[in-house]
């Protein structure tokens, strides 16, 4: 186990798995859920802009602007000639199905770890490889996956509804009950933590004489500062049935919003064939 991230060899994954990998340098991942069959479904902004909490970014043809965590878009994934299927999304949804080669990008293949110990955890060197929460079954997270392919995942949002959000719902079926917070992503949850963790560590130069003790201060409570918003440890968190997400991003408003309880009981069966994409809704 690595600790900056999880490198693995396409035969050792298996259909269920989070999957990710590093773009530009180790400045972003873009992560996705492995169906088994080479085909990936994630979670990409849809149009030219995305939200960032009420601010718009325009982004160039050449991607610059969007070095913070923003999956490519719809319309910017490869054709594909091995996959019939590859580029397969609903209309004005940014949930795609590829194939694995165009999800990696020529990118090697990253496997997102789960059940974690909190030690490791906070000493984990970056956000958005791991964490403490348990995944579900192989299963239902497939049945996540699928159904959120032929229904959306609401708007993409740097900070609050990215490609990680969308992987980790799949694996543990949480959602953050409050819409105003910061999203379940452990990558957004970095680039949080770590100015927070300045600031609060430099009033510690009073008390430390050692630049190196300051620095190792600074540090420790970035890592817990990280482990305090990791999904597998908010107290702000629902287990929410993936029937109900159009209520949960906006799509359907007033007073159908379920509650917490309607959330936990809803339940319905898998697909039977999670293969069965229509070909004219095919993007290559």
């Amino acid at each position: 186990m690595g600790f900056l991230s999880h490198k693995v060899e396409r035969s050792d994954i298996e259909a269920g798995d989070h999957i990710y990998t590093w773009k530009t340098g180790f400045s972003y991942s873009h992560h996705g859920i492995y169906l088994g069959g080479n085909k990936v479904v994630h979670f990409t902004r849809e149009e030219n802009k995305v939200s960032t909490g009420g601010i718009s970014i325009s982004f160039s043809s050449t991607g610059e602007v969007s070095s913070l965590y923003s999956a490519p878009r719809a319309k910017e994934l490869p054709a594909c000639l091995h996959m019939p299927d590859c580029g397969f999304r609903q209309p004005q949804s940014g949930v795609v199905l590829s194939c694995l080669d165009c999800f990696l990008g020529g990118g090697s293949l990253r496997r997102f770890e789960y059940g974690i110990s909190p030690l490791i955890f906070v000493v984990k060197l970056r956000g958005g490889t791991c964490t403490v929460a348990s995944s579900d079954a192989p299963k239902t997270v497939i049945h996540r996956a699928m159904h959120l392919l032929h229904n959306g995942f609401g708007s993409y949002n740097l900070f609050e509804n990215n490609c990680e959000d969308f992987a980790l719902y799949c694996k543990t079926g949480l959602l953050i009950h409050d819409q105003t917070a910061p999203g379940r992503s452990g990558q957004v949850s970095g680039v949080v933590c770590a100015p927070l963790a300045a600031v609060l560590s430099s009033p510690l130069r009073w008390f430390m004489s050692s630049p190196i003790s300051i620095a190792a201060a600074g540090a420790g409570l970035y890592c817990l500062s990280r482990y305090a918003t990791d999904i597998g440890v908010r107290t702000d968190v629902i287990k929410a049935e993936v029937e109900d997400m159009v209520l949960f991003h906006g799509i359907i408003e007033g007073p159908n919003k379920p509650t917490n309880h309607h959330v936990k009981s809803h339940k319905r069966p898998l697909e039977s064939d999670q293969s069965d994409f229509p070909a004219s809704k095919r993007q290559c």
